[in-house]
């Protein structure tokens, strides 16, 4: 019994003219029901391979994921900047103009959202499922190509999981790439998330989950990385670029780790912290903050001013340690008009502690702003007595000499 499948080989029962060219989804479909016929066994179900060799492939049927030990895997994520493209006039002599390497086409005419749905009901929760080495292109955000809109989805992990894997891939010109709805263990790295309108979106819950060492980069609309009621999530290692709402937003997280990230922005509120976040750490990390430079999306933002922070932090016992910021826009730009802008608001909580954050600002900037709302905040060497602005009469501060 063979556990290895070829896309290009396989032939739909029933189906002959749908090949993987003109409908991968539904040649993926048919081979999953394959391997679930053929591995009836409780007690031994080993899963299977299904590999997308380098090629253009139609996706116009949702994949429909429900077993676990199932590796898709293509030879390579093929990423190409389709925004560069449709905002340049004359692409006649170009070498070429469309993602490559495995490359499947979201087209979904069958009314769906996503190209790969992984769910099931019942115990035990989905596992060790892993998408590796190819390109999912959403296409097109007709009718503006600036718009991050199309209603397209990548992955949609829609039920609990456990140490599922997505490495060495390519997402582009999809309003969402990736989402994952109750991830255990969940591991996304190295892969290549751009100009789509979310990038990874850790939903419902997560624990023990990783991001790490991925090219990051999403529109105005939507974040780089969310994570809502996360515990122990790790953002590490991350090349996380313009212009994403925000680079990460954690909602209700605890104990996170953000740590050795690269992160250039166009808006403030790169790191935003959403309700009560507990224990996170932020530190050694690289924040760049610059005014757009693409003439078509100049005119578009995140809707935050200056004032916000860099880095917007609420809840308790958190720490900002050992980053340095670089904060580089002419005074024009800056909002409210004549605002000296924030680099670290802490906007509520208790004990949170600042230290030892190194700043290269152009213009006057308040290193640290801490609201009325909170207590017990330690500033430590993270800036002069006034470049740190306090609301508050409660916290410690240690300027730097």
């Amino acid at each position: 019994m063979s556990t290895v499948y070829d896309v290009t080989r396989w032939a739909i029962p029933g189906r002959p003219g749908v090949t993987a060219k003109h409908d991968v989804g539904a040649v993926i479909n048919s081979i999953i029901a394959d391997i679930k016929a053929k591995q009836p066994s409780q007690a031994s179900k080993p899963g299977a391979v299904i590999y997308i060799p380098p090629g253009d492939y139609s996706l116009k049927t949702r994949v429909v994921i429900d077993i676990s030990y199932l590796q898709i895997k293509g030879s390579g994520h093929g990423f190409a900047s389709l925004s560069i493209r449709y905002n340049t006039a004359d692409t006649s002599g170009w070498h070429e103009l469309n993602p490559g390497a495995s490359h499947i086409k979201v087209e979904n005419t069958d009314g769906h959202a996503e190209a790969f749905l992984v769910t099931r009901g019942g115990a035990p929760r989905l596992s060790s499922i892993q998408f590796r080495d190819f390109c999912i292109d959403g296409v097109s955000f007709t009718p503006n190509q600036n718009s991050y809109r199309n209603g397209k989805i990548g992955i949609r992990i829609g039920s609990d999981n456990d140490a599922l894997k997505v490495a060495g891939m390519g997402f582009v010109y999809l309003e969402r790439a990736l989402i994952n709805n109750g991830a255990d263990a969940f591991d996304v790295t190295e892969n290549f998330i751009a100009e789509c309108g979310s990038c990874v979106e850790l939903t419902g819950a997560s624990q023990a989950s990783k991001i790490t060492n991925n090219l990051i980069g999403a529109g105005f609309t939507g974040f780089s990385i969310f994570a809502e009621n996360a515990e122990g999530l790790l953002v590490q290692g991350n090349n996380i670029f313009p212009r994403g709402r925000s680079m990460v937003h954690l909602k209700t997280s605890n104990r996170c780790s953000i740590t050795g990230n690269r992160f250039q922005a166009f808006y403030p509120g790169m790191i935003d912290f959403e309700g009560v976040n507990k224990e996170n750490l932020i530190v050694g990390n690289h924040f760049r903050r610059v005014p757009e430079g693409f003439p078509p999306l100049q005119n578009f933002n995140n809707g935050k001013d200056d004032l916000y922070g860099l880095i917007h932090l609420v809840g308790d016992n958190n720490m900002v340690s050992t980053n340095i910021f670089s904060f580089d826009v002419p005074t024009a730009s800056i909002t409210p008009s004549g605002a000296t802008p924030t680099m670290i608001l802490v906007a509520g909580g208790d004990a949170n502690f600042i230290s030892n954050n190194h700043f290269a600002t152009n213009t006057t900037t308040h290193h640290v702003v801490l609201d009325a709302g909170t207590t017990r905040t330690k500033v430590l060497d993270s800036g002069a007595t006034e470049q740190i602005l306090a609301f508050s009469t409660d916290y410690a501060l240690r300027p730097t000499p």
